[in-house]
């Protein structure tokens, strides 16, 4: 891949005649994630500013990783900070389905017509034989790892191969020489060298799509006119320009936003910042300072102005303000700019807030069968339940210790429970309990030692309602965090 060239905002036309339709195609896979948002802000802004239509579309061809609840969430949480979609699963469209797995079809037919044309191909290589290409790549040093071996085969020979019933996939033909060129809208023209890009799958074995096929043809279905998605995708993007022209379908505008940084410049990741949408609501930040600070990411406002509301952005929004530095996610800047929103509420504005957030009732009686026992005046339920509202004061790391374990093995242990707590999807006592003891076989600790250290993670407190009903009632967000500040506490 070659640098790209400077900077050239002139590089993404707006039809006026044809408003832009843009989208973004989240997996249901996990917790909603912030970058989701950040993307979702800069497509819906786009689209508002030129009276163009935000589309909402399910990835959901991982059907290993890929769930109802995480659709859910997804749904709910930007909805809760504000970015609503025009067309979607939820509400329809005219050119739905817009799950993927709803699709399926589609898919087929576009691998088969790309056969058809000579311009994929089927591919018979076994597990065995990819290994072994896997290893040849690694001696030779080269940069594919697939040799491209059934690319070629006679057409009677794949025809026998496939009524023996041999498993197969399909694969794209990448051109074997030369260079491709894509053009982002704010980077220019980027080129890539052939002979280092795969014949990259298109249908897997399982008749399922890859990520690279049902991108394409959903957006030229869905007639997506400007792809606005993170700078991640710019290595798979000369694929996505060779499928459009070997379908011979002229290709949208590619914008790749700059990716969002931890304060190192490393990506944005669990393991150093909360991701989470649903931790930053647990954490009490209100939505449309999330939005704000989200805004800030790689774009300013004219005036420079750090504090906007985002119907101020729409009406000054351009690329041209776009910034190609890693944006730093910064959680003291969100906490200042949260603060800035909190003071201009009125008192009874704040109280309104305060309800809607962990003060309401449906809360308020979830929790109160954890502390009833344990009260003797109500004055007593406000200490009892601190641990429930804000994040408690970290314990000195020796308190963490069970006895008998060192620091370093605790520290791999409570690594283990942060990776178990990801992935979890369901957050149910009965769910909760089950993995957990599932975790204890697995790294060998004794439940009692185990579950008191969750209990100190989680509530830093050495005596508080059941384990397993008290993670329940702080939620998965606020739980990933409290693990997190643990990690960094234990590291020897």
């Amino acid at each position: 891949m070659s640098s790209p060239s400077s900077h050239l905002p002139a590089l993404i036309p707006v039809d006026p005649n044809h408003p832009p339709r843009v989208r973004i195609a989240p997996s249901p896979t996990g917790d909603p994630h912030v970058g989701t948002a950040y993307v979702a802000l800069f497509n819906r802004a786009f689209a508002n500013k030129h009276g163009g239509k935000f589309i909402l579309r399910i990835e959901d061809t991982d059907q290993t990783r890929s769930t109802k609840e995480s659709e859910a969430a997804i749904f709910r949480s930007l909805h809760w900070v504000g970015l609503d979609w025009d067309e979607g699963p939820d509400i329809g469209g005219p050119y739905g389905p817009y799950r993927q797995s709803e699709r399926l079809p589609l898919y087929r037919e576009h691998a088969d017509l790309l056969v058809q044309k000579g311009e994929a191909y089927y591919c018979f290589a076994t597990p065995e034989e990819l290994e072994e290409m896997r290893r040849t790549q690694k001696e030779r040093g080269t940069k594919q790892p697939y040799d491209r071996r059934y690319r070629d085969l006679p057409a009677a020979e794949v025809e026998r191969l496939i009524a023996e019933g041999r498993p197969h996939v399909i694969r794209l033909k990448m051109p074997l020489a030369g260079q491709t060129l894509v053009r982002d809208g704010l980077r220019g023209d980027i080129t890539f060298n052939n002979d280092e890009l795969d014949d990259q799958i298109l249908m897997k074995s399982d008749g399922f799509p890859t990520y690279h096929l049902a991108n394409v043809v959903d957006d030229r279905l869905m007639k997506i006119t400007h792809v606005i998605r993170a700078e991640e995708w710019i290595p798979s993007t000369p694929k996505h320009v060779r499928l459009y022209d070997a379908f011979g379908w002229p290709a949208p505008v590619f914008i790749h936003l700059p990716l969002l940084r931890n304060s190192d410049k490393t990506k944005i990741s669990k393991r150093k910042n909360p991701v989470s949408l649903e931790y930053y609501e647990a954490a009490g930040i209100l939505p449309e300072a999330l939005l704000n600070f989200l805004g800030r990411m790689g774009w300013s406002m004219p005036d420079e102005a750090e504090k906007f509301t985002y119907a101020q952005m729409v009406e000054q929004f351009t690329f041209d303000r776009m910034h190609l530095g890693g944006p730093i996610f910064d959680l003291d800047k969100l906490d200042w700019l949260n603060g800035l929103y909190l003071r201009e509420l009125s008192p009874e504005a704040i109280v309104e807030r305060l309800r809607g957030w962990f003060l309401s009732d449906a809360y308020l009686t979830s929790i109160v069968p954890l502390v009833r026992e344990r009260i003797t005046r109500l004055s007593d339920f406000i200490p009892k339940t601190a641990w429930l509202f804000g994040e408690p004061s970290p314990l000195p790391k020796e308190a963490y210790l069970p006895k008998g374990k060192t620091q370093a093995e605790t520290f791999e242990a409570v690594t283990a429970i942060a990776e178990l707590v990801d992935k979890l999807v369901k957050w149910d006592v009965e769910s909760l309990e089950a993995a957990f003891r599932g975790l204890c076989d697995q790294i060998g600790w004794k439940p009692k030692d185990l579950f008191s250290v969750v209990r100190l993670v989680a509530t830093a407190a050495t005596a508080a309602p059941p384990l397993f009903d008290s993670l329940k009632a702080i939620g998965k967000a606020r739980t990933q965090s409290r693990v997190r500040a643990a990690l960094a506490l234990l590291k020897p």
